[in-house]
Protein backbone atom coordinates (compact mmCIF):
# COMPACT_ATOMS: atom_id res chain seq x y z
CA UNK A 1 0.00 0.00 0.00
CA UNK A 2 1.07 3.57 -0.47
CA UNK A 3 2.91 5.16 2.43
CA UNK A 4 1.68 8.43 3.93
CA UNK A 5 3.40 11.51 5.27
CA UNK A 6 3.53 11.70 9.04
CA UNK A 7 1.62 14.96 9.21
CA UNK A 8 -0.84 14.30 6.58
CA UNK A 9 -4.62 14.11 7.55
CA UNK A 10 -7.58 12.62 5.67
CA UNK A 11 -9.65 15.39 4.13
CA UNK A 12 -13.45 15.29 4.04
CA UNK A 13 -15.77 17.60 2.12
CA UNK A 14 -19.12 16.13 3.10
CA UNK A 15 -19.28 16.86 6.81
CA UNK A 16 -22.32 14.74 7.68
CA UNK A 17 -20.63 11.61 6.35
CA UNK A 18 -17.02 12.44 7.16
CA UNK A 19 -16.95 10.52 10.41
CA UNK A 20 -18.44 7.40 8.83
CA UNK A 21 -16.06 7.56 5.86
CA UNK A 22 -12.98 8.01 8.01
CA UNK A 23 -14.07 5.29 10.41
CA UNK A 24 -14.63 2.81 7.60
CA UNK A 25 -11.27 3.54 5.98
CA UNK A 26 -9.52 3.19 9.35
CA UNK A 27 -11.28 -0.12 9.96
CA UNK A 28 -10.34 -1.32 6.48
CA UNK A 29 -6.70 -0.43 7.04
CA UNK A 30 -6.71 -2.17 10.44
CA UNK A 31 -8.10 -5.34 8.85
CA UNK A 32 -5.50 -5.05 6.09
CA UNK A 33 -2.75 -5.01 8.74
CA UNK A 34 -4.23 -8.21 10.16
CA UNK A 35 -4.25 -9.74 6.65
CA UNK A 36 -8.04 -10.10 6.80
CA UNK A 37 -8.40 -8.89 3.22
CA UNK A 38 -11.96 -9.90 2.39
CA UNK A 39 -13.35 -8.15 5.48
CA UNK A 40 -11.11 -5.16 4.73
CA UNK A 41 -12.47 -5.00 1.19
CA UNK A 42 -16.06 -4.83 2.43
CA UNK A 43 -15.17 -1.86 4.62
CA UNK A 44 -13.59 -0.11 1.64
CA UNK A 45 -16.67 -0.81 -0.49
CA UNK A 46 -18.86 0.80 2.15
CA UNK A 47 -16.50 3.78 2.45
CA UNK A 48 -16.53 4.41 -1.30
CA UNK A 49 -20.32 4.38 -1.33
CA UNK A 50 -20.03 7.55 0.76
CA UNK A 51 -17.18 9.15 -1.14
CA UNK A 52 -14.66 7.95 -3.69
CA UNK A 53 -12.55 10.85 -4.89
CA UNK A 54 -9.40 10.49 -2.77
CA UNK A 55 -6.77 9.00 -5.04
CA UNK A 56 -4.62 7.58 -2.24
CA UNK A 57 -7.58 5.79 -0.61
CA UNK A 58 -8.63 4.40 -3.99
CA UNK A 59 -5.13 3.09 -4.59
CA UNK A 60 -5.06 1.45 -1.15
CA UNK A 61 -8.51 0.04 -1.84
CA UNK A 62 -7.21 -1.46 -5.07
CA UNK A 63 -4.37 -3.12 -3.16
CA UNK A 64 -6.88 -4.64 -0.77
CA UNK A 65 -9.11 -5.80 -3.64
CA UNK A 66 -6.12 -7.44 -5.32
CA UNK A 67 -5.17 -9.29 -2.16
CA UNK A 68 -8.80 -10.35 -1.69
CA UNK A 69 -8.82 -11.80 -5.21
CA UNK A 70 -11.16 -9.28 -6.83
CA UNK A 71 -9.03 -8.24 -9.83
CA UNK A 72 -11.88 -6.51 -11.64
CA UNK A 73 -12.56 -4.18 -8.74
CA UNK A 74 -8.84 -3.59 -8.19
CA UNK A 75 -8.43 -2.34 -11.76
CA UNK A 76 -11.58 -0.26 -11.50
CA UNK A 77 -10.25 1.57 -8.43
CA UNK A 78 -6.75 1.92 -9.91
CA UNK A 79 -8.13 3.60 -13.02
CA UNK A 80 -10.25 5.89 -10.88
CA UNK A 81 -7.18 6.79 -8.83
CA UNK A 82 -5.30 7.45 -12.06
CA UNK A 83 -8.09 9.73 -13.26
CA UNK A 84 -7.74 11.70 -10.04
CA UNK A 85 -3.99 12.11 -10.51
CA UNK A 86 -2.35 9.07 -8.88
CA UNK A 87 0.67 8.50 -11.14
CA UNK A 88 3.32 6.90 -8.91
CA UNK A 89 4.55 4.51 -11.61
CA UNK A 90 7.72 3.42 -9.79
CA UNK A 91 5.74 2.52 -6.70
CA UNK A 92 2.98 0.58 -8.42
CA UNK A 93 5.50 -1.57 -10.29
CA UNK A 94 7.11 -2.85 -7.08
CA UNK A 95 4.06 -2.96 -4.80
CA UNK A 96 3.69 -6.65 -3.94
CA UNK A 97 0.05 -6.11 -2.99
CA UNK A 98 -0.65 -5.85 -6.73
CA UNK A 99 1.40 -8.85 -7.91
CA UNK A 100 -1.88 -10.69 -8.44
CA UNK A 101 -2.70 -8.27 -11.29
CA UNK A 102 0.51 -8.61 -13.28
CA UNK A 103 -0.68 -11.51 -15.43
CA UNK A 104 -3.73 -9.61 -16.64
CA UNK A 105 -3.70 -7.92 -20.05
CA UNK A 106 -5.03 -4.83 -18.31
CA UNK A 107 -1.83 -4.44 -16.29
CA UNK A 108 0.47 -3.23 -19.08
CA UNK A 109 -2.28 -0.98 -20.42
CA UNK A 110 -2.65 0.58 -16.97
CA UNK A 111 1.11 1.14 -16.60
CA UNK A 112 1.26 2.70 -20.08
CA UNK A 113 -1.67 5.03 -19.32
CA UNK A 114 -0.18 5.99 -15.96
CA UNK A 115 3.25 6.73 -17.44
CA UNK A 116 1.66 8.80 -20.21
CA UNK A 117 -0.27 10.91 -17.72
CA UNK A 118 2.78 11.21 -15.47
CA UNK A 119 4.89 12.48 -18.37
CA UNK A 120 2.21 15.01 -19.29
CA UNK A 121 1.93 16.31 -15.74
CA UNK A 122 5.68 16.44 -15.17
CA UNK A 123 6.34 18.29 -18.44
CA UNK A 124 5.37 21.46 -16.53
CA UNK A 125 7.57 20.70 -13.53
CA UNK A 126 10.69 22.54 -12.48
CA UNK A 127 12.40 19.16 -12.10
CA UNK A 128 15.65 20.28 -10.43
CA UNK A 129 13.71 22.23 -7.81
CA UNK A 130 11.18 19.41 -7.41
CA UNK A 131 13.99 16.93 -6.69
CA UNK A 132 15.61 19.36 -4.26
CA UNK A 133 12.39 19.82 -2.30
CA UNK A 134 11.66 16.09 -2.26
CA UNK A 135 15.12 15.45 -0.82
CA UNK A 136 14.50 18.04 1.90
CA UNK A 137 11.13 16.44 2.61
CA UNK A 138 12.79 13.05 3.14
CA UNK A 139 15.08 14.52 5.79
CA UNK A 140 12.22 16.42 7.45
CA UNK A 141 9.99 13.38 7.67
CA UNK A 142 12.73 10.84 8.29
CA UNK A 143 13.97 12.44 11.50
CA UNK A 144 10.39 12.76 12.72
CA UNK A 145 9.68 9.09 12.13
CA UNK A 146 12.80 8.28 14.15
CA UNK A 147 11.72 10.77 16.82
CA UNK A 148 8.30 9.13 17.06
CA UNK A 149 9.86 5.68 17.43
CA UNK A 150 12.23 6.90 20.15
CA UNK A 151 9.44 8.60 22.12
CA UNK A 152 7.29 5.48 22.01
CA UNK A 153 10.19 3.30 23.09
CA UNK A 154 11.81 5.46 25.77
CA UNK A 155 9.15 8.06 26.65
CA UNK A 156 8.64 11.73 25.89
CA UNK A 157 10.85 12.93 28.76
CA UNK A 158 13.71 10.49 28.19
CA UNK A 159 17.33 11.41 27.47
CA UNK A 160 17.02 9.61 24.14
CA UNK A 161 14.02 11.73 23.15
CA UNK A 162 15.81 14.91 24.16
CA UNK A 163 18.84 13.95 22.05
CA UNK A 164 16.87 13.23 18.88
CA UNK A 165 14.82 16.38 19.42
CA UNK A 166 18.04 18.40 19.25
CA UNK A 167 19.09 16.57 16.09
CA UNK A 168 15.68 17.35 14.54
CA UNK A 169 16.08 21.05 15.37
CA UNK A 170 19.49 21.09 13.68
CA UNK A 171 18.10 19.43 10.55
CA UNK A 172 15.16 21.87 10.57
CA UNK A 173 17.57 24.83 10.68
CA UNK A 174 19.52 23.51 7.69
CA UNK A 175 16.35 22.79 5.70
CA UNK A 176 14.93 26.20 6.50
CA UNK A 177 17.86 27.99 4.85
CA UNK A 178 17.08 26.25 1.56
CA UNK A 179 13.31 26.74 1.80
CA UNK A 180 13.57 30.45 2.61
CA UNK A 181 15.74 30.86 -0.46
CA UNK A 182 13.07 29.19 -2.61
CA UNK A 183 10.17 31.16 -1.14
CA UNK A 184 11.96 34.51 -1.30
CA UNK A 185 12.95 33.94 -4.92
CA UNK A 186 10.08 31.92 -6.40
CA UNK A 187 7.15 32.49 -4.05
CA UNK A 188 4.90 29.67 -2.84
CA UNK A 189 5.08 27.15 -5.68
CA UNK A 190 2.12 24.87 -6.32
CA UNK A 191 2.02 21.14 -7.01
CA UNK A 192 1.77 21.96 -10.71
CA UNK A 193 5.37 23.19 -10.62
CA UNK A 194 7.10 21.11 -7.93
CA UNK A 195 4.72 18.17 -7.47
CA UNK A 196 2.62 17.26 -4.45
CA UNK A 197 5.56 16.30 -2.26
CA UNK A 198 7.57 19.37 -3.19
CA UNK A 199 4.59 21.57 -2.43
CA UNK A 200 4.04 19.83 0.91
CA UNK A 201 7.73 20.31 1.74
CA UNK A 202 7.34 24.11 1.66
CA UNK A 203 4.61 23.94 4.29
CA UNK A 204 6.23 21.39 6.57
CA UNK A 205 9.58 23.15 6.81
CA UNK A 206 7.89 26.47 7.61
CA UNK A 207 5.60 24.69 10.09
CA UNK A 208 8.67 23.36 11.87
CA UNK A 209 10.48 26.71 11.96
CA UNK A 210 10.63 29.46 14.61
CA UNK A 211 7.72 31.80 15.29
CA UNK A 212 9.15 34.82 13.48
CA UNK A 213 9.70 32.78 10.33
CA UNK A 214 6.21 31.32 10.54
CA UNK A 215 4.73 34.82 10.88
CA UNK A 216 6.79 36.06 7.93
CA UNK A 217 5.51 33.43 5.52
CA UNK A 218 1.96 33.03 6.87
CA UNK A 219 0.54 35.79 4.59
CA UNK A 220 2.28 34.18 1.60
CA UNK A 221 0.68 30.83 2.39
CA UNK A 222 -2.75 32.42 2.83
CA UNK A 223 -2.41 33.88 -0.66
CA UNK A 224 -1.20 30.52 -1.98
CA UNK A 225 -4.35 28.83 -0.65
CA UNK A 226 -6.49 31.41 -2.45
CA UNK A 227 -4.61 30.59 -5.67
CA UNK A 228 -4.86 26.80 -5.16
CA UNK A 229 -1.10 26.52 -4.62
CA UNK A 230 -1.37 25.25 -1.03
CA UNK A 231 -3.91 23.26 0.95
CA UNK A 232 -6.32 25.01 3.31
CA UNK A 233 -5.90 22.10 5.72
CA UNK A 234 -2.17 22.78 5.92
CA UNK A 235 -2.78 26.49 6.41
CA UNK A 236 -5.03 25.67 9.38
CA UNK A 237 -2.10 23.95 11.09
CA UNK A 238 0.19 26.92 10.53
CA UNK A 239 -2.48 29.36 11.73
CA UNK A 240 -2.82 27.34 14.94
CA UNK A 241 0.91 27.17 15.54
CA UNK A 242 1.38 30.92 15.07
CA UNK A 243 -1.56 31.71 17.37
CA UNK A 244 -0.17 29.57 20.17
CA UNK A 245 3.30 31.03 19.63
CA UNK A 246 1.76 34.43 20.32
CA UNK A 247 0.10 33.07 23.49
CA UNK A 248 -3.34 33.07 21.84
CA UNK A 249 -5.84 30.18 21.57
CA UNK A 250 -5.64 28.01 18.48
CA UNK A 251 -8.62 27.86 16.12
CA UNK A 252 -8.65 24.34 14.68
CA UNK A 253 -7.28 22.16 17.48
CA UNK A 254 -4.39 20.86 15.43
CA UNK A 255 -1.68 21.43 18.02
CA UNK A 256 -1.15 18.88 20.77
CA UNK A 257 0.78 19.35 24.01
CA UNK A 258 2.27 17.01 26.59
CA UNK A 259 1.53 17.62 30.26
CA UNK A 260 4.48 16.44 32.37
CA UNK A 261 2.39 16.51 35.53
CA UNK A 262 -0.25 14.08 34.20
CA UNK A 263 2.05 12.29 31.72
CA UNK A 264 -0.67 12.69 29.08
CA UNK A 265 -1.13 14.46 25.76
CA UNK A 266 -3.84 17.11 25.47
CA UNK A 267 -5.31 19.60 22.99
CA UNK A 268 -3.56 22.91 23.52
CA UNK A 269 -5.69 25.95 24.35
CA UNK A 270 -8.55 26.12 21.85
CA UNK A 271 -11.02 28.93 21.24
CA UNK A 272 -14.75 28.14 21.08
CA UNK A 273 -14.39 24.34 21.40
CA UNK A 274 -18.13 23.85 20.83
CA UNK A 275 -17.79 24.86 17.18
CA UNK A 276 -14.32 23.56 16.37
CA UNK A 277 -15.57 20.90 13.95
CA UNK A 278 -17.48 23.52 11.93
CA UNK A 279 -14.24 25.48 11.52
CA UNK A 280 -12.29 22.33 10.70
CA UNK A 281 -14.82 21.45 8.03
CA UNK A 282 -14.28 24.78 6.27
CA UNK A 283 -10.54 24.05 6.07
CA UNK A 284 -10.98 20.50 4.78
CA UNK A 285 -10.15 18.80 8.07
CA UNK A 286 -11.90 15.80 9.62
CA UNK A 287 -13.48 15.66 13.05
CA UNK A 288 -11.30 16.62 16.01
CA UNK A 289 -12.34 13.48 17.90
CA UNK A 290 -10.83 11.33 15.14
CA UNK A 291 -7.68 13.45 14.84
CA UNK A 292 -6.71 13.38 18.52
CA UNK A 293 -6.95 9.57 18.75
CA UNK A 294 -3.43 9.57 17.31
CA UNK A 295 -2.23 10.76 20.73
CA UNK A 296 -4.54 8.58 22.79
CA UNK A 297 -6.84 11.52 23.55
CA UNK A 298 -10.58 11.02 23.98
CA UNK A 299 -12.28 14.24 22.93
CA UNK A 300 -15.10 15.42 25.18
CA UNK A 301 -16.00 19.07 24.69
CA UNK A 302 -17.65 19.50 28.11
CA UNK A 303 -14.65 18.06 29.93
CA UNK A 304 -12.36 20.22 27.82
CA UNK A 305 -14.22 23.42 28.74
CA UNK A 306 -13.77 22.60 32.41
CA UNK A 307 -10.02 22.39 31.79
CA UNK A 308 -9.75 25.79 30.06
CA UNK A 309 -8.46 27.77 33.09
CA UNK A 310 -5.65 25.24 33.55
CA UNK A 311 -4.87 25.23 29.84
CA UNK A 312 -4.59 29.02 29.83
CA UNK A 313 -2.14 28.79 32.70
CA UNK A 314 -0.11 26.09 30.91
CA UNK A 315 0.13 28.21 27.78
CA UNK A 316 1.16 31.32 29.66
CA UNK A 317 3.83 29.42 31.57
CA UNK A 318 5.25 27.81 28.45
CA UNK A 319 8.68 29.10 27.42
Amino acid sequence: MKSKLVFLAVFFCTFMYAQDYGKLVDEANALYDKKEYKQSLEKMRDAFKIKSDYDNDLYNGACIASLAGDKKLAFKWLYKALHLGWVEVKHIKVDTDLTNLHTSKKWNKLIFAMQKKKDKIEARYNKPLKEKLETILISDQGIRRDWDIIEKKYGVESTESDSIRKIAHTIDSINLIAIKEVLDKEGWLGADIVGKQGNMCLFLVIQHSDLQTQKKYLPMMREAVKNNKAKASSLALLEDRVALGEKKPQTYGSQIGYDKSTKKFYVLLLSDPDNVDKRRKKMGLGLLADYVKNWGIIWNVEDYKKELPRLIELLNNEK
